[in-house]
């Protein structure tokens, strides 16, 4: 029963609720209320990310490091990257780290395309499977922006490909 000026309205909301403290579950709330709009705001209008950044602060905001170790467990495979409180966007992280099967493998890797090497480096060394759910983003970053084993493309990863080249 939303319109696009109520959501609208409700952004608006959120940019106030995200600059108060202990205030999370008020903007979560609100992210997801005004998920069908921000998502056809980025599909349609494709804005600058910058401009994403201004308009949707929530999206880039750091989960608490009580919030991120809680989820270790029960992540199959990925990445985590800690940035320091106030960092602005050239500084680097403090720490980038690989999880496979809810088990910190390494920690303290220099950057994020390191963890993602280091990443696919375990993948291959212990004869991992991709994650059901993720296997066209990991094929997608193997084969694509890797270019490891970059002819053989499934349907879906060759289109994405073709698109970005358009």
């Amino acid at each position: 029963g939303e319109t696009r000026d109520s959501l609208e309205k409700e952004r608006v909301v959120l940019l106030i609720e995200v600059k108060k403290r202990n205030n999370d579950a008020v903007v979560k709330k609100k992210m997801q209320k005004t998920f069908t709009y921000r998502r056809q705001e980025i599909v349609q209008d494709a804005p600058v990310v910058a401009e994403l950044v201004n308009k949707w602060p929530a999206l880039f905001t750091n989960v608490r490091s009580e919030e991120a170790e809680s989820a270790i467990p029960q992540t199959t495979m990925g990445l985590y990257v800690i940035r320091n409180e106030g960092a602005q966007e050239e500084d680097g992280p403090e720490d980038v780290g690989v999880i496979i099967e809810g088990v910190e493998l390494l920690s303290n890797l220099r950057s994020i395309s390191s963890g993602w090497a280091m990443l696919f480096g375990l993948i291959y060394t212990l004869n991992l499977s991709y994650p059901q759910e993720l296997k066209f983003t990991f094929e997608f970053l193997q084969k694509v922006l890797m270019n490891l084993d970059g002819n053989k493309l499934s349907p879906k990863v060759q289109s994405l490909k073709i698109k970005m080249l358009q």
